[in-house]
């Protein structure tokens, strides 16, 4: 059923999206009739990857909701201000903020690639940042404003630290700036979070690293990120800001604990998907 959920009504700025995870975070919004704005890159289809941030729209209406596809660069930072002003003018506010444009590249320290390196800290942590604090004039107008960064608690144990340095610092940046975001603006009610799986998840990202067949075989799919993210921000803003939140636990607090649906390969028992980094 659409259009009488948590997120009727609801205003999303939601970065990517034009597949995976962000997609299924915005499905899910749709389905309650919340409206979605997709800032991404993918205004032509991908040689590799399905999608553009055309057809995602697409099947945002579809699902129940209102979409505006919005071709940018959230490095970019006028492609940023462009889609809080298109956003607005479309929607009249902004609800919730979902940065979910990352890139992820699990290459050594010694031969990451300095483009490389820079794509991400750009894409990820800069990324995150600027589009959470253009929107914050807006997010003061809300009457539950919520920011969500798809990123890692921080964990200092040497075998993450050690495994891929430039990955972690893009993804630890991202963190550390929503809860930063989080303490900033706590006196304007507007709730930061960060949510992370405790498996892999089956997105192309999964798919193009060595060994992508046997680990998208031992995921779960997005929708156990989508509906964890949609129990975070159907929350009310004063009861839950500044945490660096897990999908299952945030399943498991719902009383959702039979995780099975949610195997990308059906009668996947748990103990046999790969656990995902930083956890």
């Amino acid at each position: 059923m659409s259009g009488g959920g948590a997120l009727a009504g609801r205003t999303m700025l939601l970065s990517g999206g034009s597949r995976g995870i962000g997609l299924a975070i915005a499905l899910r919004a749709a389905a309650d009739g919340a409206n979605v704005a997709l800032l991404a890159k993918t205004d032509t289809p991908h040689p590799k990857l399905d999608g553009t941030v055309h057809t995602a729209a697409e099947q945002i209406r579809a699902a129940g909701g209102q979409a505006l596809p919005i071709v940018g660069d959230v490095r970019d930072d006028d492609d940023i201000e462009r889609a809080v002003r298109g956003t607005l003018d479309a929607f009249g506010g902004i609800d919730i903020v979902v940065n979910n444009a990352s890139v992820i590249d699990l290459t050594g320290s010694l031969e990451l690639g300095s483009k490389r390196y820079d794509l991400m800290a750009d894409v990820n942590t800069r990324g995150t940042f600027q589009l959470s604090r253009a929107a914050v004039p807006a997010l003061r107008a809300s009457d539950n404003p919520h920011i969500l960064s798809l990123s890692p608690p921080i964990n200092l144990d040497p075998k993450w630290l050690g495994a891929f340095p430039g990955y972690m610092l893009a993804k630890y940046g991202m963190t550390l700036a929503t809860l930063g975001l989080a303490a900033e603006f706590a006196r304007d009610g507007i709730a930061a979070n960060t949510l992370w799986p405790a498996t892999t998840i089956a997105t192309a990202a999964i798919e193009h690293l060595p060994d992508g067949r046997r680990l998208m075989a031992a995921s779960r799919t997005p929708q156990i990120y989508a509906d964890a993210a949609h129990l975070v921000l159907a929350r009310p803003s004063g009861e839950l800001t500044g945490r660096s939140l897990i999908v299952e636990d945030v399943l498991a607090e719902a009383g959702i604990t039979d995780l099975s649906g949610y195997a990308a390969v059906p009668g996947t028992p748990d103990e046999a998907l790969y656990p995902d980094v930083f956890l």
